[in-house]
C-alpha cells in the first residue's frame, strides 16, 4: 500500500510540473517486462493513459492479437505473418489485381478482401462502403507504421476488431451521442435539431472510420489507444467535444449541409486539446479504469 501511495503521490507531483507520462511510462515499461505479457493489464493503462509513441505499436499489435503475449513466440509469429503478406501478395499480382504501380493502401485493401473472403470478381467492381471505410483507417495508419507489413496487420486487424468486437455499439453511438450533448448543451443540440442536422452528421466518418481523416496523426492516435483497448464510447466524446469546441461556428450555419460540410473538415490547429477535453469528459461520464500495475 505504501508503494502504491508513493507512486501516486509521484504521478500526481510529476503531473502538476510538468512532466505527465514520466511515471506511466515506467510503469508500462514493468508490465513490458512480464514473459508473459498481461492483456487485462495493458488495457487498464491504455484506457487510463495515453501509449508512448516508443512503445504503441508493440502494445497495438499485442492487444490487437496480431503477436501473442508470450515474449520468446513474438518473433517466430512475425516471420510467419511476413510469410503470409507476401505470399497473399504474389497470388494477388499473379490475377493481375496489384502491380508495382498499386497505392500501398490499396494493396492492403486487396489483401485484406482475399484474406477474408471478399476480393471482387476483377477491378471493375465499385469500392463497398466497408471498402471505405478500410481505406481511411489504412490512409491514416500509414503515417504512423513505418513498416509496411506490421502496417497491413494493424489495419487488418483493428478493422476486424470494429467489426466483430465493437460492431453493436458502434451502430448505438449516434444515440449515445445525442443523450450526452443533451446533458453538456441542451441549447446546441436544439439548434442542431431545428437545423434537421442531427441525422446529417458525419457519423461514418467519426464512428466508423474512427476520425481517420478529420484528425491529424498525432491527435488521433490517443484516441485509437482507447478504441484498440476496448473502449469505443471515446468516440463519442471526441465527437461531443468537437460540437462543443465550434458551437459559435455551427451556431451561425443554419443548413444541415453547411453544418456538416463544416464538421468534415475541422480546423486542425487545436485538435489536441479537444482530444484532451474528450478523454476528460469520457472519464467524466464513465469512470476512470483503476491502475492494475
Amino acid at each position: 500500500m505504501a508503494d502504491d501511495s508513493q507512486r501516486n503521490f509521484r504521478s500526481v507531483y510529476y503531473e502538476k510540473v510538468g512532466f505527465r507520462g514520466v511515471e506511466e511510462k515506467k510503469s508500462l515499461e514493468i508490465l513490458l517486462k512480464d514473459d508473459r505479457l498481461d492483456i487485462e493489464k495493458l488495457c487498464t493503462f491504455s484506457q487510463r493513459f495515453p501509449l508512448p509513441s516508443m512503445y504503441r505499436i508493440l502494445v497495438w499489435k499485442v492487444l490487437l492479437g496480431i503477436i501473442p503475449p508470450h515474449h520468446e513466440s513474438h518473433a517466430l509469429v512475425m516471420k510467419y505473418r511476413k510469410e503470409q503478406y507476401w505470399d497473399i501478395h504474389h497470388a494477388l499480382r499473379v490475377i493481375r489485381f496489384i502491380n508495382d504501380s498499386t497505392p500501398q493502401v490499396d494493396v492492403f485493401l486487396r489483401i485484406h478482401q482475399l484474406e477474408s473472403g471478399k476480393l471482387p470478381r476483377n477491378l471493375a467492381f465499385p469500392l463497398e462502403p466497408e471498402d471505405e471505410v478500410f481505406l481511411a483507417i489504412a490512409k491514416a495508419m500509414e503515417e504512423m507504421v513505418e513498416d509496411p507489413i506490421e502496417c497491413y496487420w494493424l489495419v487488418s486487424c483493428f478493422v476486424n476488431q470494429l467489426n466483430s468486437k465493437h460492431k453493436d455499439s458502434l451502430q448505438q453511438l449516434p444515440k449515445v451521442l445525442e443523450q450526452y450533448l443533451n446533458i453538456e448543451d441542451n441549447r446546441l443540440l436544439m439548434h442542431l435539431k431545428a437545423c434537421a442536422a442531427m441525422n446529417k452528421l458525419p457519423y461514418d466518418l467519426w464512428f466508423k472510420k474512427c476520425f481517420a481523416g478529420c484528425l491529424p496523426e498525432c491527435s488521433l492516435q490517443r484516441v485509437w489507444d482507447k478504441v484498440i483497448s476496448g473502449s469505443c464510447k471515446i468516440l463519442v466524446f471526441v465527437a461531443v467535444e468537437i460540437l462543443l469546441t465550434f458551437k459559435m461556428k455551427i451556431i451561425a450555419l443554419n443548413t444541415a449541409e453547411k453544418i456538416t460540410q463544416f464538421l468534415e473538415n475541422i480546423p486542425q490547429d487545436n485538435t489536441d486539446a479537444i482530444v484532451s477535453k474528450a478523454v476528460d469528459l469520457w472519464r467524466t461520464h464513465c469512470g476512470t479504469p483503476a491502475h492494475s500495475v
